[in-house]
């Protein structure tokens, strides 16, 4: 086995001149990419065959068939099964500690150079500071334990492999040499069968060593594990994705084969006979070692969630062993592990090992700390859902369903919340006031997040609307608004606002909570020979923008004071026309103070130089050149809600 790390842009070998022997694919940084993986080698292994790309035997040069070679004998055979285990391990180790889009190749190479035939697999990750995980024989094992079988499983099989750094690219390739997997009884064959007893005993399961080895890999690598696994499952926020690592982190280190119950949210505290007391458990997740027996170890094990005792221990509970049914089928032990976090109960985790003998008792406590953690990644995940439900049933209250189309006006809104899923925030509205062809629109920002702010802003948009339908001018809607939102009466919206955040699992603030707010409010009248007369006020908005077809942005509006903040305010507004081809941008603050750095989006007036670019485009076309100018500003996803709203007279 030779081992290479290189830095290059070339190719590692030559290439085939026939584009037909390369096979290319992305995977999803996620579990199931492995599964995916391994059916995309099978499946380009047999294409190639019905190609005859893999119809000439490698070691006596002639037709498949002939001295006993068997017609398709390297694509189906041991050359698709090593293929099969090598890219397994790599792109496990890929999704496992890169965690982005995984990359994988398969190229055919013809003999050239003295080279031999081969099977080249490349397994590429776009998280290059990460190294490959391994634990090579011999080495210092005190660091973090490989992930899989590791790189130990692709040095038996490969004939070379390595790795080739490129800019935020990795790339982890393996040589398979064609010759050696046919029938043939000629030299080389010894080669290929030692590398096939080596790939076996790196496939030894795991319970099958003895005590002392496990003692030994406790005593070195346990706090490392369980490291690893606290960050991985931490940063999952989907209960059954949790599942599911906590699946492949077991099997097979510490188990044949495991199992995980969740119950629904009606659980509690306190467990009966049949599991967690008012709630019933759903097999969420079964991993095996030997994949082949998942399906049916599922079928078994959905009959029934396993019977755990009344008892406050959370420590292994021995349980049946489940029978498949199987002639021969070889038994070993079942522990079942209560997932409890807070004093709730969660769900049941069962691991099992094939065999007569005993877990040792430090393999069971390493189990019980780790299933400590699976239960508070799922109460987490469990108490995101809840808020992120609870958001999204308050922003279809906060928000219209539809916007008004005003007449004589293209017009184009935007509106992307940020990605914490909390509601609140940013809220918008275009409307008809009543007689007279008078058109509102509104932009704001409420303080702060949450169901506080979105409360807020529950009551602000409703009551702008009344306000104008009323009559009322612009200023002296704002007037209002301010008076409304520092009247005592908003005590009641904040009791219910803290009902729902305690609804959610978050925390109750004390005290009186500020209702800050800042808006862009406007009225519009449109002409009937083409253009609109616009009256708009700020308060402590930022300022809307005016761009002349000539290319010149005008402010369109006055710096005043936020809503909510101080009382007796006189707000005051502004009245223009919009000529035909005049157009009006609108934003919130997730536009202007979009950061990268100690930068601000609209430094130095970032925001009126790329309206200025926008001279003669639709509204639509002005918006979109904005947000992609926002989106690009940093290297990082917004991390505010982002509204914008583009008015263009015609």
């Amino acid at each position: 086995m030779q081992r290479d790390t290189v830095q290059r842009s070339t190719p590692l070998y030559p290439l085939r001149d026939d584009a037909r022997s390369i096979s290319r694919t992305s995977l999803p940084g996620n579990p199931l990419a492995p599964s995916a993986a391994r059916r995309f080698v099978r499946a380009a292994l047999a294409d190639w065959t019905n190609l005859g790309l893999l119809a000439t035997c490698a070691f006596c040069r002639g037709t498949a068939g002939s001295g006993g070679c068997q017609p398709g004998r390297h694509s189906t055979d041991r050359l698709a099964d090593d293929a099969v285990l090598v890219v397994n391990e790599l792109v496990t180790n890929a999704v496992v500690h890169a965690g982005t889009t995984v990359e994988l190749l398969c190229r055919l190479e013809e003999q050239a150079d003295g080279e031999p035939a081969a099977l080249v697999i490349e397994v590429s990750d776009h998280h290059p500071a990460r190294a490959v995980r391994n634990e090579p024989d011999g080495e210092d094992r005190t660091g973090t334990p490989e992930y899989g079988r590791g790189l130990h499983l692709v040095g038996a099989l490969a004939e070379r492999w390595g790795i080739t750094y490129l800019t935020a690219l990795k790339t982890v390739w393996a040589r398979l040499p064609v010759d050696g997997w046919d029938t043939c009884p000629l030299p080389g064959a010894e080669p290929a069968m030692q590398r096939g007893l080596r790939a076996a005993e790196i496939l030894a399961p795991a319970p099958r060593r003895a005590v002392r080895e496990d003692q030994d890999w406790l005593s070195r690598g346990a706090l490392s594990f369980l490291a690893e696994a606290s960050d991985l499952l931490a940063g999952q926020l989907d209960e059954d994705m949790v599942a599911a690592l906590a699946g492949q982190l077991l099997v097979p280190r510490l188990a044949d084969w495991c199992a995980i119950w969740l119950e629904g949210e009606a659980g509690r505290a306190g467990w009966g006979t049949g599991g967690p007391s008012g709630a019933a458990q759903r097999l969420a997740r079964v991993w095996h070692g030997d994949e082949s027996r998942i399906e049916k170890l599922r079928e078994v094990l959905g009959k029934e969630p396993p019977r755990l005792p009344e008892t406050p221990r959370n420590g292994p509970v021995s349980i049946p062993w489940p029978t498949e049914g199987e002639p021969g089928e070889e038994e070993g032990t079942a522990l079942a592990y209560r997932l409890v976090a807070g004093g709730r109960g969660l769900g049941t985790l069962v691991v099992a090992r094939h065999g007569p003998g005993r877990v040792p008792d430090e393999v069971t406590a390493l189990i019980e700390d780790f299933a400590r953690r699976v239960a508070l990644a799922i109460g987490a995940a469990r108490q995101y859902t809840r808020q992120a439900t609870i958001s999204r049933i308050l922003q279809r209250g906060l928000l219209p369903g539809k916007v008004g189309e005003i007449p004589g006006v293209d017009q184009f809104l935007v509106y992307e919340p940020s990605d914490d899923g909390v509601a609140g925030g940013d809220f918008y509205d275009i409307f008809p006031a009543g007689s007279g062809g008078r058109w509102c629109f509104m932009l704001g920002d409420v303080q702060g997040s949450g169901p506080e702010a979105a409360v807020v802003t529950g009551l602000a948009r409703p009551w702008l609307r009344l306000l104008a339908r009323e009559g009322y001018q612009v200023g002296a809607v704002l007037d209002r608004l301010n008076g409304l939102l520092l009247d005592d009466a908003m005590e009641a919206a904040e009791a219910a606002a803290l009902m729902v955040a305690a609804a959610g699992g978050q925390g109750l603030p004390e005290g009186p909570q500020a209702r800050f707010l800042s808006v862009l409010y406007g009225e519009l009248v449109p002409f009937a020979q083409g253009g609109v007369r616009c009256t708009v006020a700020s308060a402590g908005h930022p300022l809307p923008l005016l761009l002349r077809p000539d290319g010149r942005v005008l402010t369109a509006a006055e710096p005043q004071v936020l809503l909510g903040v101080v009382e007796d305010v006189a707000y005051q507004s502004q009245t223009f026309d919009l000529e035909p081809g005049d157009t009006l941008l609108c934003v919130t603050d997730g536009v202007t103070e979009r950061r990268s750095g100690a930068r601000m989006f609209d430094d130095g007036d970032g925001l009126a130089r790329v309206l200025a670019s926008c001279v003669g485009l639709t509204a639509q076309g002005v918006a979109e050149r904005i947000r992609q100018a926002v989106h690009e500003f940093a290297e990082t996803p917004p991390g505010d809600d982002l509204a914008l709203l583009v008015l263009r007279a015609q």
